[in-house]
């Protein structure tokens, strides 16, 4: 399981020692053989189970029954037996990477609990991951920071400009805050407590490899946990808490805070009303509007960036919106927002393809697809590597199934894959350019199509009618015209 691992630095952190005297003590205790073990355990210790203002050496030199105690709290914590010893599952969790913030005080609140003096918060997004386009990011933090307001009375307002409460940014190493992140894996993210200046601040290691799936680390997971914090709330104990220290991948859609979170944030600022919405605030407009709010269908300019069969439906995908359309009519076609009906692509999509002996179709993103039936996504997205590709490919521009043959054909740039689903793996030999194969097409593949064993090719505005007996384009139309234009 990944971790998390959240700094909190209006907690100060407890320097690490390590205490030669306390050698002996310890490593009674140690129920392994591996001295590597013992280092661990005593870092662990220190780090996170001394009590602010003492002097650790001293409470490590004491003995045993210090020691003893303190291993007793951390297993406690973890819900482990609380047998004082350093046994195998002890070490195991101290082992693995987690929150700098200390245990010893089993809170759910920081000290002092500190609070917004406010209900309504800006936030802002200063500076991007590469990981992830900025519509994914800014989603990601609108539904993290939603998580919290669906239970408590606060409202957050997008800044573009300007500092905000909340100032969100992906950084790397040495970054300013006397918090340097690590590189990939290890610390994760961090985040600021309430106050002014720094509070409420939330960083992101930019080294990390930040997804909306579950094939890396889920941004939506990790920005809810750290808006908790940046809201006042510190870890939770209970292992089904957003709160708890350790990364569990958590979806994003239909997400509700568990019972514990509620708990917390609603002791700070007191539960939502029911029905109740937030003030209307005037919100700066997106600096990258990603659509028109009502797209003109017929716009002989354009082409679409998916197209699929659905069902006994076509579809095909342009920016944010989708139109359906009987595969014999073209009448009665309205635009479809792609949110409205499939939420977890959160905007365009890059390809999409069905197999309809199997009853499901795939939807690609960047690097990233999701699997429907019908109109019901099916579990949580996954890497397209699945299918194959090397690592070089990072986006899919079009996909089509062949029913005939069972295979999937990739396009990508210029060249394109054969996928084989009776066998779901990727053909030899491939990729193959697409000219040597599809002559008469002319242009990048942007969408493709098989319809009644003819394959039809979108390149910009123009869709081509590609007869494979023939190996030849036998018609070319608009590819506006595909939605009654």
């Amino acid at each position: 399981m990944e971790i998390l691992h959240v700094f909190c630095p209006s907690l100060l952190l407890i320097t690490v020692m390590k205490c030669s005297a306390a050698a002996p003590a310890m490593y009674a205790l140690l129920k392994t053989s591996n001295w590597r073990d013992f280092h661990i355990a005593q870092e662990y210790l220190d780090k996170y189970y001394m009590q602010k203002g003492k002097h650790q050496v001293g409470e490590m030199a004491t003995g045993g029954s210090s020691i003893t105690r303190k291993i007793r709290e951390m297993q406690a914590f973890f819900g482990l037996q609380a047998t004082g010893n350093l046994d195998y599952n002890t070490i195991s969790v101290m082992k693995r990477p987690r929150c700098g913030v200390p245990d010893m005080a089993n809170y759910r609140l920081f000290p002092g609990e500190p609070k917004w003096k406010k209900n309504t918060l800006t936030y802002r997004v200063s500076k991007y991951t590469s990981s992830l386009s900025h519509a994914e990011v800014d989603k990601a933090v609108e539904m993290g920071l939603k998580a919290w307001s669906n239970a408590a009375p606060l409202n957050f307002v997008r800044a573009n400009t300007g500092e905000a409460d909340i100032m969100i940014s992906f950084e790397t190493g040495d970054h300013g805050d006397s918090y340097p992140f690590d590189g990939p894996r290890g610390t994760l993210a961090h985040a600021f407590a309430p106050g002014e200046g720094l509070g409420g601040d939330t960083h992101f290691d930019n080294a990390e490899k930040w997804t909306m799936g579950t094939n890396g680390f889920n941004l939506f997971t990790v920005a809810a946990h750290e808006f908790g914090h940046a809201l006042g709330l510190g870890h939770s104990t209970d292992p089904s808490a957003l709160m708890y220290p350790t990364y569990k991948y958590q979806s994003p859609f239909g997400f509700h805070l568990p019972k514990d979170d509620i708990k917390g944030i609603q002791k700070l600022y007191g539960p939502r009303k029911s029905g109740a919405e937030g003030p209307k605030v005037p919100q700066n407009p997106p600096t990258n509007p990603s659509g028109p709010s009502n797209p003109d269908h017929c716009d002989a300019t354009s082409s679409f960036d998916a197209v699929t069969m659905l069902g006994k439906e076509l579809l095909f995908f342009r920016d944010r919106f989708f139109w359906r359309r009987q595969a014999q009519l073209t009448t009665n076609v309205w635009p479809n927002t792609i949110t409205g009906s499939f939420p977890q692509l959160m905007g365009n999509v890059d390809a999409a393809y069905e197999v309809a002996e199997r009853g499901v179709a795939y939807f690609f993103k960047g690097p990233h697809y999701w699997v429907t039936r019908g109109f019901q996504m099916q579990g949580s997205p996954r890497t397209i590597s699945d299918f194959g590709f090397s690592r070089k490919v990072q986006h899919i521009d079009a996909a089509v199934h062949l029913n005939d043959e069972k295979k999937t054909l990739f396009f990508v740039g210029d060249e394109y894959y054969s996928y084989d689903e009776a066998k779901m793996r990727m053909e030899k030999d491939y990729p193959k350019g697409v000219d040597e194969e599809f002559t008469g097409i002319k242009g990048k593949i942007d969408a493709a199509v098989e319809v009644n064993g003819f394959i039809y090719f979108f390149s910009g505005p123009k869709a081509y009618k590609y007869d494979r007996e023939k190996e030849d384009v036998v018609n070319i139309v608009k590819a506006s015209s595909w939605i009654g234009c």
